[in-house]
């Protein structure tokens, strides 16, 4: 009885949160089969299983699948495939979680007669609904914080990439070109709308990361390669911290359940992206990390150390994800998120690129930046506060009874979900936050220390006949043995820590 219990209220929640996007397309009328539509509906209008399970492959990896490696080089072989294989799993339960509160929130908003059409759900929201102001104002705080950062982080890594490709420009030009180009991403309403985007991204960084692979192992190890790692506890943990930030692409969760015409079917899809990611970064940063052993220190981005080629110049991974967000955001804060008129809500949107191109110039540390954001930020939004939330939400018991969903008994049920939400908030806290905060910030100062804010063109290579004029200087070295000079340099001066 109680199982039928449960199916009918998982059965009721589904039939009262499908997908308002359906509504919004039928109010006009039937549409007509005409060319048109049966485009829009292939590129454009995307809400299904399919739809989510790309939107989440491509937004979880994305560009830091070329700092794996990197961070390889700090946490040695063994820790970097245990790292990316305990994050994949605390992050597939936290988005999980996340799943289950957004049911909850939209199945009491349903009973209700909240009508939700024109209107995108987002993460504050479902804390607002469930727990309070209070939480609402700490996990916006915090997921818009993330998702600014997120933005930056894509965008200087698009600036990294094309470098390598087309070295004319300096990375701080290619940086405003990149810009430009991602002020495009206004027009694109809402993740409902990502389906040809998400599907391009998700097939380019499954090039790139077999790309890198491949290459890695033709072109074989070089002359004199060492794997160190880990050698020193700061960067032990700015390389773990890397990795938390590369699971960590679940801020977008809600946003993309919001998108699917059933959400209930939304629980398992995250793991499934993990599964199919992690396919793609062990083999790449194992590869790449063997080839090129320490000199990754020096070089955040993989592309920097493997010949130029037509393959290569064909690695480019897209951007935009962490953008959306932040524009709804930006409508609900000035009244414009119901207008229906698309360029309206393009033209308000266009501001909130501004600061991202702005700090995108600053700090133009592909890699250090990855870590410090995964520990201040990535910790607390995607990790903390859902674990957090969905222990507080069902703290009663007649919550827990009146649950739409109920945690999986090989879970261990309440019990074995609430010790996980415990386990991930303390590992979180200690060491994502706290020894991960540390060291990620020992490094990115460190960067701003030897080459400055604003700096031109972060990482390149120097004159063909000069020298380092830095002993810090992370610049690409013409050769190995110079690279790993500067790796030892650049140990050297990190041993007290």
């Amino acid at each position: 009885m109680a199982a039928e219990n449960g199916d009918g209220k998982a059965v009721a929640a589904e039939t009262a949160i499908i997908g308002n996007y359906v509504e919004m397309e039928k109010e006009d009328g039937i549409q007509k089969d005409t060319i048109k539509t049966t485009i829009s509906t292939l590129f454009w209008h995307g809400g299904s299983v399919y739809d989510a399970w790309f939107s989440c492959a491509s937004n979880q990896v994305a560009q830091v699948l070329l700092t794996l490696p990197y961070s390889f080089s700090q946490l040695g072989i063994l820790s970097g495939v245990m790292f990316q294989l305990f994050y994949g799993l605390l992050g597939s339960w936290t988005a999980y979680l996340i799943s289950i509160l957004y049911i909850e929130y939209r199945t009491r908003k349903a009973r209700d007669k909240v009508d939700f059409r024109n209107h995108v759900i987002q993460w504050f929201e479902v804390l607002d609904g469930l727990l309070g102001k209070h939480w609402r104002n700490v996990g916006l705080a915090f997921n818009c914080t993330f998702l600014l950062f997120g933005s930056v982080i894509q965008l200087i890594a698009c600036a990294s990439n094309i470098y390598y490709i087309n070295d004319n420009l300096d990375k701080r030009t290619w940086t405003y070109i990149f810009g430009a180009c991602c002020a495009t991403t206004v027009f694109i309403p809402s993740f409902h709308n990502y389906r040809i985007w998400s599907f391009l991204g998700l097939l380019m960084t499954t090039y790139t990361s077999w790309y890198l692979t491949i290459a890695s192992l033709v072109h074989g190890q070089v002359e004199g390669v060492k794997h160190s790692g880990p050698t020193k506890v700061v960067l032990y943990f700015t390389g773990a911290t890397n990795v938390l930030y590369t699971f960590g692409g679940h801020a977008v969760t809600v946003e993309i359940m919001h998108a699917m015409w059933k959400p209930q079917k939304f629980k398992a899809i995250y793991l499934l992206a993990t599964l199919y990611v992690l396919t793609l970064t062990l083999p790449s940063a194992t590869a790449v990390y063997w080839a090129f052993g320490d000199m990754l220190l020096n070089h955040s981005n993989a592309f920097a150390l493997l010949p130029r080629s037509p393959f290569r110049d064909m690695a480019f991974i897209t951007f935009g994800f962490a953008c959306t967000p932040l524009y709804f955001v930006w409508e609900k804060a000035i009244g414009m998120h119901e207008c229906k008129s698309l360029c309206k809500r393009a033209a308000v949107r266009l501001p909130v690129v501004i600061p991202i191109w702005f700090l995108a110039i600053i700090f133009p540390f592909f890699g250090p930046i990855n870590s410090a954001v995964g520990s201040l930020l990535v910790s607390f939004t995607v990790y903390i506060i859902p674990a957090l939330a969905h222990l507080f939400t069902f703290r009663s018991a007649t919550a827990r009874e009146n649950a739409v969903e109920q945690p999986p008994r090989f879970f261990g049920g309440w019990v074995g979900a609430f010790v996980i939400d415990v386990f991930v908030v303390g590992w979180v806290l200690v060491v994502g936050f706290g020894f991960g905060g540390w060291a990620s910030m020992v490094n990115f100062v460190h960067q701003i220390d030897t080459f400055g804010l604003f700096t031109k063109c972060y990482q390149c290579p120097p004159p063909s006949m000069a020298l380092p004029a830095h002993p810090f200087n992370n610049a690409t070295a013409p050769a190995p043995s110079h690279a790993l000079g500067l790796n030892q340099t650049h140990n050297s001066h990190l041993h007290h820590l």
